[in-house]
């Protein structure tokens, strides 16, 4: 990656996410160490006609990581130089993990700000974005998690941006319901087929006699609302197992995918009655 070792005084860098608007024309995001104390640092870099340009620090970024621990988990891009990027930093509110988007526009990567809306959401000031989604037209959506208090279990959160400006970060609706099992959700995987028609999908617990028993859900925004996350349909009757699984490994272990028709797609993973892990796949639209 041009520019990244300039970048990388620490020694440990990695690319872990790109995206691309057309032929020759990407983004890249992911983490560099500087330094000092070997802080972790967000970086974006650009493909422009074939060319990547130098990886550059995510602007404001290092201003809100005041406690060095950022990354950029997600780019999008919507056309040749006009992408966004997400992830989270350490800082603010007790040093705790924060959510941030930054937006690329014409070319030029504005700065870095906190999703608005999750410090509303999350006393605790734990929160992070987990993927970006930009229509093929522009306007995004964000999707992640936060800790609404201290220790306590996470809600998944969907976040809309309309011409250039970022709403407020809501709790996914309906995913409070589904949660029987009362543990952590999580919204892991966002795709947007056009301004304001996206789809997100992640995990949540659904047997409160089973706290290892998890199962995927969906939830659509259609004209720029989002409706009420349901499960996968079908998957309960295949899910037949207790799912003892470190669910810091899942993050890519469920992926929805929208075509700019308006269909989508989803697919994962769900335990069988022989404690087996099988893939499956889903389509609406």
């Amino acid at each position: 990656m041009p520019g990244l070792a300039a970048l990388n005084k620490g020694g440990y860098a990695e690319v872990l996410s790109v995206s691309c608007a057309s032929a020759g024309n990407c983004a890249a995001g992911g983490y560099y160490t500087d330094g000092g104390n070997l802080d972790e640092q967000g970086f974006v870099a650009v493909e422009r006609n074939g060319r990547w340009a130098k990886a550059i620090a995510v602007p404001g970024l290092a201003a809100l990581n005041t406690s060095g621990g950022a990354d950029v988990s997600s780019v999008s891009c919507a056309s040749a130089g006009n992408c966004a990027a997400g992830g989270g930093y350490e800082g603010g509110r007790n040093g705790n993990s924060q959510g941030f988007v930054a937006a690329e526009r014409n070319g030029v990567w504005g700065k870095a700000i906190e999703v608005p809306g999750l410090a509303a959401l999350t006393k605790s000031g734990y929160a992070f974005v987990n993927e970006v989604s930009c229509a093929p037209a522009g306007n995004c959506a964000a999707g992640g998690a936060y800790a609404p208090r201290p220790r306590g279990h996470y809600h998944g959160f969907v976040a809309g941006e309309r011409n250039g400006r970022w709403a407020k970060a809501i709790q996914v609706p309906g995913l409070a319901a589904l949660n029987k099992g009362g543990r952590d959700t999580e919204v892991q995987s966002v795709s947007c087929a056009s301004a304001g028609n996206c789809a997100a999908g992640g995990y949540y617990y659904d047997r409160p006699d089973h706290p290892g028993h998890h199962t995927w859900f969906v939830a659509v925004e259609r004209n720029g609302r989002w409706g009420t996350a349901i499960q996968i349909p079908g998957l309960k009757a295949l899910n037949k197992r207790t799912d003892g699984a470190d669910l810091s490994t899942l993050s890519t272990r469920f992926s929805v995918s929208c075509a700019p028709a308006g269909t989508c797609a989803a697919g994962g993973y769900y335990t069988d009655a022989s404690g087996h892990r099988q893939g499956f796949v889903t389509q609406a639209g």
